[in-house]
Parts: structure tokens; C-alpha cells; sequence
């Protein structure tokens, strides 16, 4: 059966050029195409979108805002950012909202789909510039409760890489990062990667 993805985009060319790369695979079909975040959600009940491709700058609601309001009602649909604008700000905010990755909107085709197929595979695409806006939005400090391997694996999450990337990275299994990122979850009292994300972000744990 094939996963239904929702393109949330007030670009007509944007938004219908996305569905057309979609429709022409055998894994994907467009579960709904809107001009705002106010029109999808009204929606999202009867699209049940398992991704959703969320532009950044959206009139009224925000992506930032409508990703945070998807991940409410359904925290199993990945949200992706489609967006040409790589504003750092906009960057960490949007992955604290709970965003799985970014896709850049004059990507090529095939860059499209390969980074929807590793959004499903659990990894979290975003460009070399992108990742590195992320890591540069955590600056370490020194009253950090996490070790320098739980930092590490964190780094790891806020790189967008899969648990089998950290392992493989780190020369450890990939139970002993999940060990790692479920002492990160009690240490920072948070129960998700997100939530985790946010509180290093905000305390500048990271570089």
C-alpha cells in the first residue's frame, strides 16, 4: 500500500511540481494538497497523511507552528520542511516544533524522493548547510548533566542520523546508543528526542 503524503505549500508551481514527483513513484501518493496549515488540518483527520511536506513561511498559521500542532494530533507523522530560506532561527525552531528534516525547495527530483525515503528509514534529511546551522545553534557549556557519550549521541540526533549511523560513528551497538538516549531522557527529564533537542538548544550543550 502506498504511504499518503500531504504538501502543504502556497507556491502553486512548488506545490503541484512536489505532487508530480510523488504521484510518479510506487511507494507514494498525494493524500492532500493545501495553500495553508488552516485547510490541512481541517483535514488531516480524513487525509491521514503519513508525512506531511510543510513550507517554513506560510500566511497565517506558520510552519513552525502548524508542525507543532500536526505532531500533537498524530506524533507518528514525520513532518518535513520544504523551504529556500536556511535561517538558522527558523532551522532550530522548527526541529524543536518536532520537524524530521528539511528538504530545499529547488532540490532535483530524484534528491526529493531519496530524502522522503530516508525520512521513512527514520533518518532525518537536511542539507550539508542545514545540518550545520544545527550543530552551530548548540554551543556547549560547562553545567551540562550529560556525559561527553551522551553529548556525543545527541550531537548524532541533532545531525539528523539514525541510531545505526550514531552506532556505526561511535564504534558502539546500536542497544548501547538507545541505553544512551534513554539515560538522556532521565537526566534531562524529557521523553522525547525533541524535547531533548530543545533543552540542550536552550542551554547551549552542544556544539
Amino acid at each position: 500500500m502506498k504511504k499518503r503524503i500531504a504538501i502543504i505549500e502556497d507556491n502553486a508551481v512548488i506545490r503541484e511540481g512536489f505532487a508530480v514527483v510523488i504521484e510518479s513513484t510506487d511507494n507514494y501518493q498525494v493524500a492532500g494538497q493545501y495553500t495553508s496549515c488552516e485547510e490541512a488540518l481541517k483535514m488531516f483527520a480524513t487525509d491521514k497523511p503519513e508525512l506531511v511536506l510543510m513550507d517554513i513561511d506560510l500566511p497565517g498559521i506558520s510552519g513552525i507552528e502548524g508542525t507543532r500542532q500536526i505532531k500533537k494530533r498524530n506524533p507518528e507523522c514525520i513532518v518535513l520542511i520544504i523551504t529556500v530560506v536556511q535561517d538558522s532561527s527558523k532551522v532550530f525552531q522548527s526541529l524543536c516544533a518536532g520537524a524530521g528534516g528539511y528538504i530545499v525547495k529547488n532540490s532535483d527530483t530524484s534528491d526529493i524522493i531519496k530524502n522522503i525515503d530516508e525520512a521513512f528509514s527514520g533518518g532525518a534529511p537536511m542539507s550539508l548547510n542545514i545540518a550545520k546551522m544545527v550543530v552551530q545553534s548548540f554551543k556547549r557549556t560547562t553545567d551540562s548533566p550529560l556525559s561527553d557519550r551522551e553529548l556525543d549521541v545527541l550531537r548524532g540526533i541533532a545531525e539528523g542520523k539514525s541510531y545505526t549511523k550514531i552506532a556505526l560513528d561511535l564504534f558502539i551497538s546500536k542497544e548501547t546508543v538507545r541505553s544512551h538516549i534513554k539515560n538522556i531522557y532521565q537526566k534531562l527529564a524529557v521523553n522525547s528526542k525533541d524535547a531533548a533537542l530543545k533543552v540542550a538548544g536552550t542551554n547551549k550543550w552542544l556544539n
